[in-house]
């Protein structure tokens, strides 16, 4: 039996798509370790294929050679193959280290001699998923969908937690979720002023509350949705784990994002969502999910600046975000419901 180490990438969105792949080396008698930054790794652990999970301590942006090579000695004789997702020069270095056999990845940043298995670098930007898929070999005819499982304790646990911050009690879908941030920049997020709208109709709708989730970098944004949607919302941004808002989106009744790396957890765990794009396209990170719900206005608005892929809108106006109503994101959230 293969023994392979996947290295994985460092965004949220990104592991997430990597599932099939995992899936597909598993389909082949192949054990996989999935090697992770410590802010993704719970994306591989709720991996049932995965066989074990390496936490690796690098900093962002650094080389860390020295201990990329010591760790990477660590790993000698452990693996027949690796798997370098990431497309950078540093990524390949560890299972080179290691003297991997078989180092498998995109030729990214020159990695001639790092890796001896590499495909060409694709034009523009390919959907994710056939990306990685592409790496085990073969492409099946339809794109599969990543799938996350977590165990029904990981829920009970992290509702728990969060009923220290809830005066009503959460239980499993009497709540929704939303994610209003998004790492990449404001040119992603649906306004603040329209996910408050939102969650004040939901709540006085049905009486359920809203539960705001994301990292601490969005605080501010956080406190302005729920102060403009008195008593709506339980505001968990920047107070969970990466686990415990991974387990609060696979029980949430609904979902409403951007495009974000959440985005895609909840698609993979197949909680009926919506996600609004703005700057991205949903033709290269969707959300894989039968109940997902994309509300994009570039052909609507006939935007030809969209996809802009930009951190900032370069006229100022935001029009692809700004003119989704919260209404129709309403309609849209209650159609992914019903499609159960």
């Amino acid at each position: 039996m293969e023994r392979a180490l996947l290295i994985a990438p460092q965004w949220i969105g990104d592991a997430v798509m990597s599932e099939p792949l995992v899936a597909a080396l598993a389909a082949q008698g192949t054990v996989v370790t999935a090697a992770a930054l410590p802010w993704v790794a719970p994306v591989y652990r709720a991996m049932p294929r995965v066989s074990q999970v390496i936490e690796l301590p690098f900093a962002h942006g650094r080389l860390d050679l020295g201990l990329r090579w010591r760790i990477g000695r660590s790993w000698a004789h452990h693996y027949d193959a690796a798997y370098v997702l990431p497309n950078s020069l540093k990524a390949a270095l560890l299972p080179w280290f290691a003297g991997i056999r078989q180092r498998v990845g995109y030729e990214g940043e020159s990695r001639w001699g790092l890796l001896n298995r590499r495909l060409p670098n694709p034009q523009g930007r390919p959907p994710m998923v056939p990306f990685y898929l592409a790496l085990a070999g073969a492409l099946p005819a339809s794109v599969p969908r990543p799938r996350l499982q977590l165990p029904e304790a990981r829920l009970e646990a992290a509702l728990a937690a969060a009923q220290q911050s809830s005066i009503a009690p959460l239980a499993s879908g009497r709540y929704w979720a939303f994610a209003p941030g998004a790492e990449y920049g404001p040119a992603k997020c649906w306004p603040a002023e329209h996910y408050a709208a939102l969650a004040a109709a939901l709540f006085k709708r049905d009486g359920l509350p809203v539960v705001l989730l994301g990292s601490g970098k969005e605080a501010a944004l956080a406190a302005g949705i729920a102060d403009a949607a008195p008593g709506a919302c339980i505001n968990l941004i920047g107070r969970t784990t990466l686990d415990q808002a991974m387990a609060l989106i696979a029980g949430a009744r609904g979902m409403v994002s951007n495009d974000s790396g959440l985005m895609h957890v909840a698609a993979a765990f197949g909680v009926p969502q919506v996600a609004v794009f703005g700057s991205t396209s949903p033709e290269h990170t969707p959300p894989l999910n039968p109940r997902a719900q994309v509300l994009w206005l570039k052909e609507e608005l006939k935007l030809d600046c969209s996809p802009c892929f930009e951190r900032q809108c370069r006229f100022g106006h935001t029009r692809c975000l700004t003119e989704v109503a919260p209404e129709r994101v309403l309609r849209a959230l209650d159609a992914a419901v019903l499609d159960q």
